[in-house]
């Protein structure tokens, strides 16, 4: 144990690190994994171990620090471009047959839909526009 070099303890930790990386998708060991990274370089070039830990400490929370409130701040925002279903929530749609709480047929971004009136007690005629307003399975609610 004591014939192998710090630096190779420190690259040992970071890979320790990388497991639960992996494993939990947390990305604060990645960071932690870096600063052992900054701490076997500085062991490779011959600093004692206080510089070393100073190193990691210094590493780890500058990574913290910065990257998690950024990478956060990302996993917050809606994506950009809605697909699939959400694409077509909110957009308009033409009566094809009768619509109302029961039932009906809209042509909804060129394809034939089933739908039926959010409001119960609304029918829409064939001709009408429509405002798409969720998705249920292959029924598009319609107002």
């Amino acid at each position: 144990m004591n014939d192998i070099d710090a630096w190779v303890w420190w690259l040992v930790g970071a890979a320790a690190l990388g497991i639960p990386l992996v494993v939990t998708a947390m990305p604060e060991f990645g960071m932690l994994a870096v600063g052992a990274v900054a701490a076997a370089v500085a062991a490779g070039l011959g600093f004692g171990t206080v510089v070393q830990v100073l190193a990691f400490l210094a590493v780890s929370v500058a990574l913290i620090a910065v990257v998690r409130p950024i990478a956060a701040r990302h996993s917050r925002q809606s994506p950009r471009l809605a697909t699939g279903i959400d694409a077509l929530k909110g957009r308009q749609a033409l009566v094809l047959e009768r619509v109302d709480g029961t039932g009906g047929r809209i042509k909804l971004a060129g394809e034939t839909w089933s739908a039926r009136a959010l409001d119960p007690g609304r029918s829409y005629e064939p001709g009408t526009e429509v405002d798409v307003v969720e998705i249920e399975g292959a029924t598009a609610i319609v107002m």
